[in-house]
């Protein structure tokens, strides 16, 4: 869900929480909020089940009226640590062969192209920074993960830093990801970092041959994220 404050930019109640272990948020987003139709209650949990894990579990429920729901997070990672300068030279594979096209104001047109002998080609790991020239800011763009569906964890990316050794493995359940390497930060200081945003598609209300998005009285969304953190012993 977007909008001039999305549900990024509303304060949410503690549900419950375990130190150490989880903490549940909920928001309930009134009818006709953000311009989008019907009451949602919305829940986030974030917990650690295993050493070096971070699970995210989200579920949205529409209680009066059909409404299109798709629930990400924007975390920016840089694996190289605080002060490490940008993620240029972290490599990066992506488990999707395709991806969806953009028109001139950044909207999906509702194509699905493969990323083969393109720029957003990351089948095979390789450098971010290598084809950086060949675009224009860098990249912002959603692919369509393989093996994504049923509400199965599928594996989306694998993220390495070759100084620190450190690495990150990411899973999820959404037919999306979002890759952004922080083009346009309107001048925010901050740690350099990239987004890997598991989501359904952009535009998905517009294109009736994306995943639908739309979530009706009674139904329940849920999206699932974990993220694996690994070092090697060097």
């Amino acid at each position: 869900m977007s909008g001039f404050k999305g549900l990024t930019k509303v304060i949410y109640k503690v549900k419950s929480y375990k130190q150490d272990s989880h903490i549940t948020f909920t928001y309930h987003s009134v009818d006709g909020e953000e311009g989008f139709p019907g009451d949602l209650q919305v829940s986030v949990t974030y917990s650690l089940p295993e050493p070096n894990k971070l699970e995210v579990k989200m579920k949205a429920k529409a209680l009066n009226k059909p409404t299109p729901v798709s629930l990400g997070t924007h975390f920016y990672w840089n694996l190289g640590g605080h002060n490490s300068g940008d993620i240029l030279s972290h490599s990066l594979q992506l488990f999707a062969s395709r991806f969806t096209p953009l028109d001139i104001e950044l909207i999906p047109t509702g194509e699905i192209s493969p990323v083969q002998g393109t720029v957003y080609d990351f089948l095979q790991p390789h450098i971010i920074g290598s084809k950086m020239k060949e675009l224009k800011g860098g990249y912002d763009m959603n692919y369509v993960v393989d093996n994504a569906g049923d509400g199965r964890l599928a594996k989306v990316a694998v993220v390495q830093e070759s100084k620190s050794g450190r690495k990150m493995e990411l899973w999820s359940t959404a037919p999306g990801v979002q890759f952004y390497t922080s083009n346009v930060m309107g001048g925010v200081k901050g740690k350099e970092g990239l987004c890997l945003e598991p989501q359904g598609f952009p535009n998905s209300v517009n294109q009736p041959n994306f995943p639908s998005q739309i979530v009706n009285p009674g139904d329940i969304y849920k999206h699932v994220m974990v993220f694996e953190f690994t070092a090697n012993s060097n």
